[in-house]
């Protein structure tokens, strides 16, 4: 793997910080966390990553962090490539849905023993004309569309969405990003906002998951293998 000017690097296994320094000497951006030897990190089936909710039964998420007995960190992962226009609104829903379960999950002690644990949200947008121009208004009567989502892309209106769901405490982080098909398949993407940065998201995720460490505890993290 390979990575291009002005990319975000992540090692997780720091040490003494040689990636880093080789890193920035090469215009990379770079987040260096050590890993501590004895952390299990793997690959599983969807039952360990299958937790239980509130409104429903249960929801199977893409990476859930355990330490013992304790919940630390869930992530949930999302992509839009076409049809823009048909899933946004869906793609909406669902994060607001999943987060809403999770929180209401977590108030009624469905995970206890856990301290309260860490949500985010990461979402990846395909890259082209048809999500990057203007969207036709919305007329609507007798209530107004919010003004942020008027003549916005389908680009923007993620963006706003992402920074709304971090704002409004539904998610601890969020990352989004959008991608080329032509080019994303070699890792090349862009990161129209530094609030929505992956350094940002990844630096929450790992002080979340370093607070779990200090206290003794091994962190498991179970991961599925993307959708979506």
């Amino acid at each position: 793997m390979f990575s291009f000017v002005g990319d975000t690097v992540l090692d997780p296994f720091m040490g003494t910080g040689t990636i880093n320094v080789a890193a920035a000497k090469w215009g990379r951006n770079s987040v260096g966390v050590e890993v501590d030897p004895n952390v299990d990190i793997h690959v599983a089936e969807k039952r360990p990553r299958t937790l239980p909710g509130f409104y429903r039964p249960c929801k199977e998420w893409d990476l859930v962090a355990l330490s013992g007995g304790s919940l630390v960190a869930v992530v949930e992962v999302k992509s839009q490539v076409g049809s823009f226009g048909n899933n946004f609104n869906n793609r909406v829903e669902e994060a607001l849905g999943n987060a809403t379960d999770f929180w209401a999950a977590y108030r009624e002690g469905v995970f206890k023993p856990s301290q309260k644990p860490w949500l985010g949200y990461l979402f990846m947008l395909e890259e082209k004309d048809a999500s990057l121009r203007p969207t036709k208004p919305i007329v609507l009567s007798p209530y107004k569309v919010d003004e942020a989502f008027q003549r916005r892309s389908y680009a923007k209106r993620y963006e706003l969405v992402c920074q709304r769901l971090v704002r409004d405490r539904l998610y601890d982080a969020a990352c989004f990003f959008t991608s080329i098909a032509a080019t994303g398949k070699n890792g090349k993407f862009n990161e129209p906002n530094e609030e929505l940065s992956f350094k940002n998201f990844a630096i929450s995720l790992h002080a979340r998951a370093a607070a779990f460490a200090r206290m003794g505890n091994e962190v498991k993290v179970v991961e599925g293998k993307g959708d979506k």
